[in-house]
């Protein structure tokens, strides 16, 4: 399957993208590119090779939960841009 400008032009349509003509002809090689080094994997026997979620063995490190002294208010607060009444003060994001 290759990608045709026509498809990048529809993605990036779809994605609100404004892209001039150099651009579409970039990302149309670099995304054939891209297909074309799939297409050599699709290639490999993978016969013998069982399925893995990931290459290497991995293994969760917990440490032990430990009670440990907490910072102080006020030392916490120490280079807050903006404090009130013991709280940061941040600007309100949610309208009414």
């Amino acid at each position: 399957m290759k990608i045709t400008k026509k498809d990048v032009e529809h993605v990036a349509m779809l994605a609100r993208l404004y892209l001039d003509e150099e651009e579409k002809a970039k990302y149309t090689r670099q995304l054939n590119s891209i297909l074309d080094y799939m297409e050599k994997l699709n290639q490999l026997d993978t016969e013998k090779v069982e399925p893995t979620s990931h290459v290497l063995p991995i293994k969760n490190v917990f440490r032990k939960d430990r009670v440990e002294e907490s910072l102080a208010n006020e030392e916490v607060l120490a280079n807050a841009p903006d404090k009130e009444n013991g709280y940061f003060k941040v600007p309100k994001i949610i309208e009414d």
